[in-house]
């Protein structure tokens, strides 16, 4: 069995995170804050884009690897790494707009919800077929 789905999103997801983590150190030294958000706002908003990302990303990761190494299917492992592709960046764009399109925000945490509960169900039922009960 090949262990090569998962890998390949998770350093998709990456580049993005770290694309994210320069967009605050920018700030950070252009307001000359290094700790806090000092009420900078656009600070705060690229901030809780970062850390809402490292908030979801490395479970909806585990989860889609978990499944990936319980057998599921590629059509489910793809469908689940390029919706959490997409669900984080329209996630990420919606937070960093001011005025924020809330729509494009939620849609993006949407996907992610859809993401964490389609992989989690397919843990579930993989474990089970491979004998986890």
């Amino acid at each position: 069995m090949s262990f090569a789905i998962t890998p390949f999103y998770a350093a998709l997801l990456t580049f993005i995170y770290l694309a994210l983590s320069v967009r605050v150190i920018r700030r950070r030294q252009s307001t000359r804050i290094a700790i806090g958000h000092n009420d900078d706002r656009l600070l705060l908003r690229r901030m809780r884009v970062h850390a809402n990302f490292a908030e979801y990303v490395p479970l909806a990761i585990l989860l889609i690897a978990m499944a990936e190494l319980l057998g599921a299917v590629g059509w489910l492992l793809h469908g689940l790494g390029l919706a959490l592709l997409v669900g984080r960046c329209l996630h990420a764009y919606g937070v960093s707009q001011q005025p924020e399109p809330l729509p494009v925000r939620i849609s993006g945490m949407v996907l992610t919800f859809i993401v964490l509960t389609l992989a989690a169900l397919a843990n579930l039922n993989l474990a089970i077929a491979n004998g986890a009960l």
